[in-house]
């Protein structure tokens, strides 16, 4: 089976690629593909993030493990397209370089039949050029709170101040 997959950049112009990939393809294999795609190098860190139907992200699937006590982390080259992009999940958000924060959103179009004679991964269309630097984002933080007041009781907040 063969994934059909949009990969939109995060900005306010359209630009997006279509992709044909294999259902079996590990998402180390997909993220090579987005790099090579939208012209990047390909030697940056790179996530995963599996989200619901609004993007709220969930799980962190990252190119390398970087904790330092080898934590139980799922890895790109362990998991499968067809294993966490299905028809029921069908969104991820990726994350290239986090230094500079390439995020895009993807999502699976459809799911066709392996064409003989054709090779994949397959580019079916691309729209838009990348920019220079990725758009910058804004965090919105909680208008009710008054960062200039200072802060008197704790009791409100939710952490507990003899953590250690």
């Amino acid at each position: 089976m063969i994934c059909k997959i949009r990969i939109i950049l995060d900005t306010q112009e359209d630009i997006f690629r279509d992709i044909e990939i294999e259902h079996y393809a590990t998402l180390e294999d997909f993220h090579n593909t987005i790099t090579q795609a939208f012209g990047f190098l390909g030697n940056e860190m790179a996530s995963f993030y599996t989200c619901d139907e609004l993007w709220k992200q969930d799980e962190e699937i990252p190119l390398f493990d970087t904790s330092e006590n080898g934590s139980n982390v799922r890895l790109m080259n362990e998991i499968s397209l067809e294993d966490i992009l299905t028809e029921e999940t069908p969104k991820l958000i990726y994350v290239y370089d986090f230094l500079i924060m390439w995020t895009f959103f993807v999502e699976l179009a459809d799911v066709v039949e392996k064409e003989d004679g054709k090779h994949y991964p397959n580019v079916l269309f691309s729209f838009g050029e990348l920019p220079e630097a990725p758009p910058e984002k804004k965090f919105e933080s909680d208008p009710s709170f008054d960062f200039d007041e200072p802060l008197e009781n704790y009791d409100d907040m939710d952490f507990d101040e003899n953590w250690n």
